[in-house]
């Protein structure tokens, strides 16, 4: 499905489901902050039409809305700085056994996620937390680089009640 964005020509959504019952989705957007309402509607959409996640709260899901806007962000404003709108970056949705998860593809430069330090507390400073938080909102957060040059945040979250 491919939808005109309302910032022009250079946005755009194409959605494909790759399983019949939806227990995996694929999203494929430019690189243009003014999706994101549309990708985490897309997100929630998915969430609500699984059975296995109907006892999920909605702070769990603001939450997870939270961890994937902050990882598209990053995408747009570090990985793409300089890259045009159509860049594309795909979002992955998977129900695997226990687990629902995100994945955030860019075609940025890559970066060390162990080598940003973590907010000292009772201190401010302007930029910095974005890992920090997806890992307080996320059960698990992995980034990596694959062969094609393409790198992929790794959000997972457990599906079982808590």
């Amino acid at each position: 499905m491919l939808h005109q964005g309302q910032s022009g020509p250079l946005t755009f959504l194409r959605e494909s489901d790759r399983a019949v019952g939806k227990r995996q989705s694929r999203l494929t957007v430019a690189s243009d902050l003014s999706l994101m309402i549309q990708i985490q509607r897309w997100f929630e959409d998915f969430c609500l039409q699984q059975p296995r996640l109907a006892h999920w709260s909605d702070d769990r899901l603001y939450c997870l809305k939270l961890a994937i806007a902050e990882g598209f962000s990053n995408a747009v404003r570090h990985a793409h700085r300089h890259r045009s709108l159509e860049t594309p970056i795909d979002v992955e949705l998977s129900l695997e056994g226990d687990r629902l998860e995100i994945r955030i593809w860019d075609l940025g430069h890559p970066f060390n996620p162990e080598l940003v330090p973590e907010p000292e507390p009772g201190t401010l400073r302007q930029g910095g937390y974005g890992w920090f938080l997806l890992r307080r909102l996320c059960d698990r957060v992995t980034y990596q680089r694959d062969s094609q040059g393409r790198n992929c945040l790794l959000l997972e979250q457990s599906i079982e009640e808590s």
